[in-house]
């Protein structure tokens, strides 16, 4: 996972490791783990994941 700055202003350093992130066909995006595949969560607000690599389509 990744870690935040130690000097507390909430950065994050380096991208979540194992999960990508891709659009779904209703436009919302879906959390995917990259070692089973399965699902994680679904953002319903239609913006991406913060931190989470995008999968290339």
């Amino acid at each position: 996972m990744a870690k935040n700055a130690p000097y507390g202003d909430n950065a994050r350093k380096g991208a979540v490791k194992n999960r990508s992130q891709f659009k779904t066909p209703s436009g919302l995006w879906a959390k995917r783990d990259k070692e089973t595949g399965r699902i994680l969560d679904v953002k319903a607000d239609g913006e991406p994941f913060k931190g989470v690599t995008k999968e290339k389509k």
